[in-house]
């Protein structure tokens, strides 16, 4: 399989931090039915993005939002209802019915500076606030927070030219995919984790330890499972030869490719998780 045909062959997801700035930016200036036909256009959406496609169809006439699992997507809507003063309830599934996250509603009027500072340092309350119309700059802002910059100029280039706003596939899994790819030549190519969602590929495949991680990005803490513990003891579990319990969908990704690599049989008991970002993983993990 060559690199350059994975999206092309379909093993690559749309990237769902772009799909849902843009989401969120037409809900705001209710052209939500452009992401609604781009999102039913893919045969194959990832659970946050499912979850993203139905809180869209509901917010108009509903005040009960199913925001799946998904920790941005609640982030980003319920700031947008405090915002705007709604009365909206999330319907949180999976393990962000449990997570630990802001719920004070002032927050709506902080500095970028201070939402930074929430849940363990994540930037999607800051990029809410962006999403929300906040001029306010940030210097060297976080990987998502610059990403959330970036949306906001393209979403309004494009309206400003009556154009529909492109899809995007997930460059970040893209990544991984090709250096697994390589891997499994045997090569040793060059990675370099560039944000939190890379974390667990590069702990797995010795790309970084767990002391830079957590200093780089200390909302590896706060993700679908502490991701530093989380990766370490599967890690060790894999090593073991025991079954990976985790129900973290990129931890789960990470271990599955490496037992690939190594030419290991490995047990995994929950393989449904990876729908939450890569629902072709299994297929493409079939053809490597």
């Amino acid at each position: 399989m060559k690199e350059d045909n994975l999206i092309k062959k379909g093993f690559i997801p749309l990237d769902k931090s772009w799909m849902m700035r843009i989401g969120v930016l037409d809900l705001i200036h209710g052209r939500e039915e452009e992401t609604i036909k781009i999102l039913e256009q893919e045969s194959k959406l990832g659970d946050d993005l499912e979850a993203l496609k139905g809180a869209l169809k509901s917010w108009r006439t509903s005040d009960d939002i199913d925001v799946g699992e998904s920790g941005t997507l609640y982030r980003f809507l319920q700031f947008l209802s405090w915002k705007e003063n709604l009365s909206k309830k999330f319907i949180k599934r999976g393990t962000l019915a449990t997570r630990s996250i802001c719920s004070n509603p002032s927050i709506i009027h902080w500095p970028l500076s201070k939402l930074l500072t929430l849940d363990n340092n994540t930037s999607q309350w800051a990029s809410t606030a962006v999403l929300c119309g906040s001029l306010e700059n940030v210097e060297g802002p976080p990987y998502k927070l610059a990403l959330t910059f970036e949306v906001v100029k393209y979403w309004n280039e494009c309206r400003a030219r009556s154009v529909e706003c492109e899809m995007r596939y997930d460059q970040t899994i893209l990544q991984q995919a090709e250096v697994f790819l390589k891997l499994l030549k045997g090569e040793r190519p060059e990675f370099i984790p560039e944000q939190a969602e890379d974390y667990p590929f590069a702990r797995v495949f010795d790309y970084i330890n767990a002391i830079k991680g957590e200093h780089r990005w200390p909302n590896l803490r706060g993700h679908e499972s502490d991701r530093i513990a989380e990766v370490d003891r599967e890690l060790e579990r894999y090593k073991k030869h025991e079954p990976i319990e985790s129900r973290d969908h990129r931890v789960v990704q990470a271990l599955a490719m490496c037992a690939k690599v190594d030419k290991k049989e490995i047990k995994i008991l929950y393989p449904e998780a990876v729908k939450k970002s890569w629902p072709q993983f299994w297929n493409f993990l079939d053809s490597a």
